[in-house]
């Protein structure tokens, strides 16, 4: 387990007897009203349930003070893992930053920001599946924000503390991230890149042999230094590192609603209310199955966690993922996640239809549904979640089912991993 302390030098003070104490009369009501907001927050962030996101175990009062109990993950700093595997391929970057995003989906959606995302926050676990710590700097979007800045990482507007922060500031981190990843440097401090940019682009610093201008280009936006000309939101910037949604078509029409808005003073008419979202009619035969697996991990809780599940999911697609997230253990919760693949697709979406996602629908334009579901599957044997970004665009290029094996194996990188999944594939092909 690791442990955070509530200690604010700039109000408080360490006593002989290591209590923590208002370091003035003047300062006390300021530490009362952080240590408040302390407990609160830890109280959020424990309900926090996600794999690639450190769990909060519990907070308590002590010494004066405030703790924050953290899961203890065991594994290497990303700079330290990355050290002998330089360069990551296209493949292996994905693979990394997109379960960062999901998990950091969930801590947005849940009113929240990180505000610290960097290298040294990064954890690889054994499996190399990556855990984002340290959620000591995470506040309300909309509480009063103190100013946190690690160079290189750190957006413009988290150097003071007046700055509209939210979740473009951690996707800013994030892409800074990934240019340290595919360029090997720092970004330039955000404070040096205003009123003049000299940074060189993901696109011209990253290798283009490498890397491919849908995931570059998508680094370079994250990395805007004005934060209106950000993805605002996770989908956005995994739409971009998907090839589904190009940054500059997202940036000019949010520059064409921006001038398109009245002027100041000028009477807007009020905007529509969204629609309530449809909730999912899940098969109930489903649910019991989810209920009766999860139990052995969870015990009788798992009836409540499954019900409550099914609400927040929009889609089959997403259940399972938000079960998984409820088991500690990372080999349970893969074996799980196994289990029930064949399940995870939209109640809407037959085996042998479309999709809503772009990308799969034109995949699926090409080929069987089953086919692409198939070679996502052993693909994953060797690459992990990116096997699906995988076929999907190989499935664009492919004339034929081999060809389609042929292009997806050239992203395994053990050359006998390689022989063993395409004579694998042969070998399926002639049973069929």
């Amino acid at each position: 387990m690791a442990l955070k302390e509530y200690l604010p030098g700039e109000v408080a003070l360490r006593t002989g007897d290591n209590s923590i104490v208002p370091s003035s009369s003047e300062t006390a009501e300021s530490f009362a009203w952080g240590k408040r907001r302390f407990l609160d927050e830890s109280r959020a962030l424990a309900s926090f349930r996600h794999p690639n996101i450190v769990r909060v175990m519990r907070f308590f009062e002590a010494n004066g003070s405030a703790y924050m109990v953290m899961e203890f993950v065991a594994g290497a700093a990303l700079a330290d893992w990355i050290k002998p595997r330089r360069p990551l391929s296209e493949a292996h970057v994905r693979a990394l930053v997109m379960p960062l995003l999901d998990g950091l989906e969930v801590v947005h959606k849940a009113g929240y920001a990180h505000r610290d995302v960097k290298p040294g926050n990064i954890y690889m676990r054994d499996d190399e599946s990556p855990v984002l710590l340290d959620f000591g700097s995470a506040r309300m979007q909309a509480a009063e924000l103190t100013a946190i800045v690690s160079p290189g990482y750190a957006p413009l507007e988290q150097y003071h503390a007046q700055g509209n922060q939210g979740p473009w500031s951690d996707l800013y981190a994030l892409g800074g991230v990934l240019y340290w990843l595919v360029t090997g440097n720092r970004p330039h401090e955000a404070v040096a890149r205003v009123p003049n940019d000299t940074m060189p682009s993901a696109i011209k610093a990253g290798d283009r042999d490498a890397y491919g201008n849908e995931l570059l280009a998508a680094i370079d936006w994250a990395l805007a230094p004005n934060a209106t000309d950000r993805p605002q939101s996770v989908a956005e910037f995994r739409e971009a590192l998907l090839g589904i949604m190009d940054p500059k078509t997202r940036m000019v029409a949010r520059s064409r609603q921006v001038k398109t808005q009245p002027v100041s003073g000028a009477k807007r008419a009020p905007a529509p209310a969204p629609e309530p979202p449809r909730p999912v009619a899940f098969d109930p035969a489903l649910l019991a199955r989810l209920e009766t697996d999860l139990a052995q991990h969870l015990g009788p809780i798992s009836k409540v966690v499954v019900r409550n599940a099914a609400k927040k999911a929009r889609e089959q697609a997403e259940l399972i993922p938000l079960l998984a997230a409820e088991i500690s253990d990372a080999e349970e919760r893969a074996g799980f996640e196994r289990r029930f693949s064949e399940v995870s697709r939209p109640t809407s979406q037959p085996s042998s239809g479309g999709s809503s996602n772009p990308a799969t629908a034109l995949a699926a334009s090409r080929f069987p549904l089953d086919v692409l579901e198939r070679a996502e599957r052993r693909l994953a044997e060797h690459i992990g979640a990116i096997a699906r970004v995988v076929v999907k665009r190989a499935a664009m290029k492919a004339r034929d089912e081999s060809e389609l094996y042929l292009l997806i194996a050239d992203e395994i990188e053990s050359p006998e991993d390689k022989k063993a999944f395409l004579r694998k594939a042969a070998s399926i092909g002639k049973r069929r």
